[in-house]
Protein backbone atom coordinates (compact mmCIF):
# COMPACT_ATOMS: atom_id res chain seq x y z
CA UNK A 1 0.00 0.00 0.00
CA UNK A 2 2.73 2.69 0.98
CA UNK A 3 4.48 2.04 -2.71
CA UNK A 4 0.98 2.77 -3.95
CA UNK A 5 0.57 5.89 -2.11
CA UNK A 6 3.42 7.36 -2.65
CA UNK A 7 3.07 6.62 -6.76
CA UNK A 8 -0.29 8.45 -5.98
CA UNK A 9 1.49 11.87 -4.67
CA UNK A 10 4.13 11.77 -7.62
CA UNK A 11 1.37 11.84 -9.85
CA UNK A 12 -0.86 14.27 -7.73
CA UNK A 13 2.44 16.54 -7.05
CA UNK A 14 1.46 18.77 -9.26
CA UNK A 15 -2.01 19.12 -10.01
CA UNK A 16 -4.88 21.63 -8.94
CA UNK A 17 -7.38 20.32 -5.97
CA UNK A 18 -9.92 20.02 -8.82
CA UNK A 19 -8.26 17.94 -11.11
CA UNK A 20 -7.40 15.59 -7.85
CA UNK A 21 -10.95 15.60 -7.33
CA UNK A 22 -12.49 14.87 -10.58
CA UNK A 23 -9.23 11.76 -11.07
CA UNK A 24 -10.44 9.93 -7.43
CA UNK A 25 -14.12 10.65 -7.93
CA UNK A 26 -13.78 8.57 -11.67
CA UNK A 27 -11.82 5.84 -10.60
CA UNK A 28 -13.46 4.95 -7.06
CA UNK A 29 -16.59 5.68 -7.86
CA UNK A 30 -19.37 4.62 -5.38
CA UNK A 31 -16.38 4.14 -2.85
CA UNK A 32 -15.70 7.43 -2.44
CA UNK A 33 -16.98 9.71 0.68
CA UNK A 34 -16.22 13.13 1.74
CA UNK A 35 -16.55 14.24 5.54
CA UNK A 36 -17.58 17.66 5.84
CA UNK A 37 -17.45 20.27 8.94
CA UNK A 38 -19.41 22.81 7.05
CA UNK A 39 -16.27 24.58 7.79
CA UNK A 40 -14.44 26.80 4.89
CA UNK A 41 -12.32 24.56 3.54
CA UNK A 42 -14.88 21.76 3.73
CA UNK A 43 -17.20 24.14 1.85
CA UNK A 44 -14.46 24.72 -1.35
CA UNK A 45 -14.58 20.96 -1.52
CA UNK A 46 -18.49 21.11 -1.46
CA UNK A 47 -18.26 23.91 -4.26
CA UNK A 48 -15.64 22.19 -6.18
CA UNK A 49 -17.79 18.85 -6.51
CA UNK A 50 -21.24 21.16 -7.28
CA UNK A 51 -19.23 21.94 -10.03
CA UNK A 52 -17.74 18.69 -11.11
CA UNK A 53 -21.18 17.49 -11.18
CA UNK A 54 -20.41 14.73 -10.21
CA UNK A 55 -22.03 12.29 -7.00
CA UNK A 56 -20.59 10.58 -4.07
CA UNK A 57 -21.54 10.54 -0.69
CA UNK A 58 -20.99 13.47 1.11
CA UNK A 59 -21.59 12.89 5.30
CA UNK A 60 -21.23 15.03 8.48
CA UNK A 61 -21.30 14.41 12.57
CA UNK A 62 -24.02 15.65 14.60
CA UNK A 63 -21.54 15.15 17.77
CA UNK A 64 -25.03 16.67 19.82
CA UNK A 65 -22.75 19.34 20.96
CA UNK A 66 -22.58 21.98 17.60
CA UNK A 67 -23.55 25.20 16.80
CA UNK A 68 -26.56 25.91 15.71
CA UNK A 69 -25.64 28.18 12.82
CA UNK A 70 -23.80 25.09 11.93
CA UNK A 71 -27.32 23.56 11.57
CA UNK A 72 -28.08 26.42 9.37
CA UNK A 73 -25.26 26.16 7.54
CA UNK A 74 -26.08 22.52 6.78
CA UNK A 75 -29.40 23.22 5.46
CA UNK A 76 -28.40 26.44 3.33
CA UNK A 77 -25.77 24.38 1.67
CA UNK A 78 -28.12 21.42 1.19
CA UNK A 79 -30.18 23.89 -0.96
CA UNK A 80 -28.00 26.11 -2.28
CA UNK A 81 -25.55 22.96 -4.15
CA UNK A 82 -28.43 20.58 -4.75
CA UNK A 83 -26.74 18.35 -2.70
CA UNK A 84 -27.82 15.65 -0.15
CA UNK A 85 -25.63 15.59 3.13
CA UNK A 86 -25.97 12.70 5.13
CA UNK A 87 -25.66 13.05 9.23
CA UNK A 88 -24.84 10.44 11.56
CA UNK A 89 -25.39 10.97 15.44
CA UNK A 90 -23.57 9.19 18.01
CA UNK A 91 -24.79 5.93 19.91
CA UNK A 92 -27.22 7.26 22.68
CA UNK A 93 -26.25 4.39 24.85
CA UNK A 94 -22.65 5.06 24.64
CA UNK A 95 -23.33 9.30 25.43
CA UNK A 96 -25.22 8.60 28.35
CA UNK A 97 -23.01 6.02 29.60
CA UNK A 98 -20.52 8.11 29.29
CA UNK A 99 -22.25 11.56 30.51
CA UNK A 100 -23.50 9.60 34.03
CA UNK A 101 -19.77 8.27 34.70
CA UNK A 102 -17.89 11.22 33.42
CA UNK A 103 -20.06 14.40 33.44
CA UNK A 104 -21.62 16.68 31.22
CA UNK A 105 -18.39 18.61 30.63
CA UNK A 106 -15.83 16.01 31.17
CA UNK A 107 -13.60 17.40 28.21
CA UNK A 108 -12.38 19.79 30.65
CA UNK A 109 -10.88 17.05 33.01
CA UNK A 110 -7.89 16.21 31.15
CA UNK A 111 -6.72 15.08 27.59
CA UNK A 112 -7.52 11.55 28.37
CA UNK A 113 -11.66 12.25 29.01
CA UNK A 114 -11.59 15.01 25.85
CA UNK A 115 -10.68 12.14 23.49
CA UNK A 116 -12.86 9.82 24.75
CA UNK A 117 -15.65 12.59 24.57
CA UNK A 118 -14.56 12.88 21.01
CA UNK A 119 -14.29 9.13 20.00
CA UNK A 120 -17.73 8.41 21.32
CA UNK A 121 -19.60 11.44 19.62
CA UNK A 122 -17.12 11.38 16.29
CA UNK A 123 -14.84 8.43 15.99
CA UNK A 124 -17.41 5.83 16.35
CA UNK A 125 -19.69 7.55 13.87
CA UNK A 126 -16.71 7.91 11.38
CA UNK A 127 -16.05 4.61 11.59
CA UNK A 128 -19.84 3.74 10.55
CA UNK A 129 -20.10 6.34 8.29
CA UNK A 130 -17.03 4.96 6.05
CA UNK A 131 -18.01 1.52 6.33
CA UNK A 132 -17.67 0.33 2.50
CA UNK A 133 -15.57 2.88 1.35
CA UNK A 134 -12.30 2.80 -0.04
CA UNK A 135 -11.48 6.54 -0.77
CA UNK A 136 -12.15 9.62 2.13
CA UNK A 137 -11.84 13.07 0.91
CA UNK A 138 -11.52 15.14 3.72
CA UNK A 139 -10.38 19.53 3.96
CA UNK A 140 -7.27 19.46 5.57
CA UNK A 141 -4.56 21.61 5.08
CA UNK A 142 -0.79 21.96 6.38
CA UNK A 143 -1.02 25.54 7.06
CA UNK A 144 -4.09 24.88 9.46
CA UNK A 145 -1.91 23.43 12.78
CA UNK A 146 1.27 21.87 13.68
CA UNK A 147 -0.32 18.44 14.21
CA UNK A 148 -0.99 18.65 10.45
CA UNK A 149 2.06 20.19 8.94
CA UNK A 150 3.42 16.72 8.26
CA UNK A 151 -0.06 15.32 6.46
CA UNK A 152 0.39 14.50 2.20
CA UNK A 153 -2.12 14.99 -0.11
CA UNK A 154 -2.70 11.13 -0.37
CA UNK A 155 -2.61 9.05 2.44
CA UNK A 156 -3.13 5.89 4.19
CA UNK A 157 -5.07 6.13 7.49
CA UNK A 158 -4.73 2.56 9.31
CA UNK A 159 -7.04 3.37 11.48
CA UNK A 160 -9.66 3.49 9.38
CA UNK A 161 -8.23 1.49 6.76
CA UNK A 162 -8.80 3.48 4.15
CA UNK A 163 -7.23 5.57 1.58
CA UNK A 164 -7.41 9.47 2.90
CA UNK A 165 -6.84 12.04 -0.26
CA UNK A 166 -6.37 16.03 1.15
CA UNK A 167 -7.13 18.00 -2.22
CA UNK A 168 -6.06 21.43 -0.56
CA UNK A 169 -3.23 20.17 1.59
CA UNK A 170 -1.04 22.85 -0.16
CA UNK A 171 -2.83 25.56 0.08
CA UNK A 172 -1.94 28.32 2.09
CA UNK A 173 -4.55 31.19 3.93
CA UNK A 174 -4.35 33.25 0.91
CA UNK A 175 -4.92 30.92 -1.54
CA UNK A 176 -8.32 29.82 0.27
CA UNK A 177 -9.38 33.24 0.96
CA UNK A 178 -8.77 34.35 -3.00
CA UNK A 179 -10.96 31.54 -3.92
CA UNK A 180 -13.73 31.19 -1.44
CA UNK A 181 -14.19 35.04 -2.76
CA UNK A 182 -13.79 34.79 -6.73
CA UNK A 183 -16.02 31.25 -6.54
CA UNK A 184 -18.41 33.17 -3.66
CA UNK A 185 -18.12 29.86 -1.80
CA UNK A 186 -20.86 29.91 0.88
CA UNK A 187 -19.34 30.10 4.59
CA UNK A 188 -20.55 29.77 7.98
CA UNK A 189 -21.71 32.33 9.85
CA UNK A 190 -19.19 31.78 12.75
CA UNK A 191 -16.45 32.70 10.14
CA UNK A 192 -17.27 36.18 10.41
CA UNK A 193 -17.41 36.32 14.21
CA UNK A 194 -13.59 35.20 14.68
CA UNK A 195 -14.08 31.31 14.18
CA UNK A 196 -11.82 30.02 11.24
CA UNK A 197 -12.41 26.48 12.76
CA UNK A 198 -15.37 25.16 14.04
CA UNK A 199 -16.52 21.91 16.14
CA UNK A 200 -18.17 21.69 19.16
CA UNK A 201 -19.59 24.39 20.92
CA UNK A 202 -18.47 23.65 24.20
CA UNK A 203 -15.07 23.29 22.76
CA UNK A 204 -14.60 26.07 20.19
CA UNK A 205 -13.86 30.05 21.06
CA UNK A 206 -13.38 33.06 18.68
CA UNK A 207 -9.57 33.81 17.99
CA UNK A 208 -7.77 36.66 19.11
CA UNK A 209 -5.53 38.55 15.78
CA UNK A 210 -2.23 36.50 15.34
CA UNK A 211 -3.30 33.27 17.24
CA UNK A 212 -3.24 30.06 14.92
CA UNK A 213 -6.32 29.05 12.88
CA UNK A 214 -7.05 25.93 15.52
CA UNK A 215 -6.00 28.27 18.70
CA UNK A 216 -9.50 28.20 19.08
CA UNK A 217 -10.43 24.47 19.22
CA UNK A 218 -9.68 23.07 22.55
CA UNK A 219 -8.00 25.93 23.84
CA UNK A 220 -7.00 24.76 27.21
CA UNK A 221 -4.54 21.62 25.91
CA UNK A 222 -1.18 21.94 24.48
CA UNK A 223 -0.93 22.36 20.47
CA UNK A 224 0.81 19.45 19.85
CA UNK A 225 -2.42 17.36 21.41
CA UNK A 226 -5.40 19.07 19.65
CA UNK A 227 -6.79 16.95 17.91
CA UNK A 228 -10.33 14.71 18.05
CA UNK A 229 -8.35 11.48 16.46
CA UNK A 230 -10.61 12.12 13.31
CA UNK A 231 -7.18 12.87 11.56
CA UNK A 232 -4.27 10.87 13.91
CA UNK A 233 -0.36 11.30 12.16
CA UNK A 234 0.80 7.38 11.02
Amino acid sequence: MKDHIDSLNRQFSGSSAEDVLSWFLTEYSGKIAFSTSLGSEDQVITHMVASLKRTLKIFTLDTGRLFQETYDTLDITQKKYGLFIEVYFPDTARVEEMVRTNGINLFYDGVDNRRLCCHIRKIEPLERALEGMAVWITGLRKAQSVTRSAANMVEWDGSMNIIKVNPLIHWDNETLSNFIREKKVLLHELHSKGYPSIGCMPCTRAIQEGEDVRAGRWWWELPDSKECGLHKKH
